[in-house]
């Protein structure tokens, strides 16, 4: 062991502090006692036994892949949140032509899980088969589902308001004097995309007064991806958009580089805004204008109801909609002065 001084060296405390923890002794905070615990991980000791959490159980954590960095940020706030309720979590990534959702869930299931957390998984696919998930739960294994409402599963479901979120984008372009105003967008079958599809309808309808079809008419769709953002932003740019709206970030990087490969400038002559704000984002040239996800109590929200059902107390079936923020950077500016009515 180190001596008490290093510890408390290391963990900004007292020597008489460090020997409270060391001896399991009353009256030292949680936070207090959590920096000791950590001092002496990094000091590269073992925990004294008395020290040592014992894991509540495993938790399956499914997400559909890790390239797109929403994914990432939304797995290592639900990790976090589970280890500090003591639970072990086992992450399972997706990957085309890899292990499908329902073989981890089987893998999930023999490994004797305590609870599932789903993020985009199938449940956000409006033509997938949901028997998968129904079997689940009348099992009465606890789960919870991240960006993708299924209407008539009983569990609780945490999504960002997508509708309200394009609306939210669409009003910003519109004050900066835009009126050709574009959608690229993911396939329709994905019920985030479908959600912001309508939003964006609603939106065109609301603040340029055009009709369904003229709306419908603005919505180009490709994959959710850099290239895929790409091909539809070359749509619309055909198409006379003075600023797009995207359905993701890496949607959005496409669309810049399509704006520069037609000769065009951002925000000069196309103003863009993507979805979810990851962390690279104000580092990007120019730093993008989006809509930001809050993943942060979107996660937290969804750990503490998937503890809670497992502790016996499941939260009632619904769709918890979080409100996204805008976040203003430099893509987007004022319609191009030929766009001005």
């Amino acid at each position: 062991m180190p001596t008490l001084a290093e510890i408390a060296a290391e963990a900004g405390v007292s020597e008489a502090t460090v020997s409270r923890v060391l001896n399991s002794k009353p009256g030292v905070s949680d936070t207090t006692r959590q920096s000791v615990v950590f001092a002496l991980d990094v000091l590269g000791y073992e925990r004294p036994r008395e020290l040592r959490r014992r894991s509540a159980g495993l938790v399956g954590l499914v997400v559909p892949e890790l390239e797109n960095p929403i994914f990432p940020a939304f797995a290592q706030v639900i990790e976090d949140g589970l280890a500090r309720r003591r639970f072990t979590p086992v992450l399972c990534t997706q990957s085309p032509g890899g292990i499908s959702e329902d073989e981890y869930v089987e893998s999930l299931l023999d490994h004797g899980v305590a609870g599932i957390v789903f993020v985009s998984g199938k449940h956000a696919d409006r033509g997938a088969d949901y028997d998968r998930y129904r079997a689940l739960i009348a099992r009465r294994m606890p789960v919870v589902f991240i960006n993708g409402y299924v209407e008539g599963l009983a569990a609780p479901f945490f999504s960002t308001d997508d509708r309200a979120a394009v609306g939210i984008a669409v009003s910003h372009l519109a004050e900066l004097g835009h009126h050709t105003i574009g959608l690229a967008i993911g396939p329709a079958r994905f019920v985030p995309s479908h959600n912001k599809r309508e939003g964006f309808v609603e939106a065109l309808r609301d603040e340029l007064e055009l009709s369904e079809g003229e709306a419908r008419g603005w919505i180009a769709e490709g994959l959710f991806t850099v290239e895929g953002g790409a091909a539809a932003a070359r749509v619309l740019i055909e198409r006379g958009a003075t600023a797009i709206v995207c359905g993701s970030d890496m949607m959005a990087l496409g669309a810049i580089r399509a704006v520069r490969d037609a000769g065009l400038s951002v925000p000069g002559d196309v103003s863009i805004v993507g979805f979810d704000d990851s962390r690279l984002l104000p580092f990007l040239d120019p730093p993008l204008t989006t809509m930001r996800q809050p993943v942060g109590d979107m996660a937290m929200q969804a750990v503490d109801a998937l503890c809670s059902a497992i502790a016996g107390q499941p939260l009632p079936s619904h769709d918890y909609l979080f409100k996204p923020e805008l976040v203003l950077r430099a893509s987007t500016g004022r319609a191009p002065a030929r766009a001005e009515p």
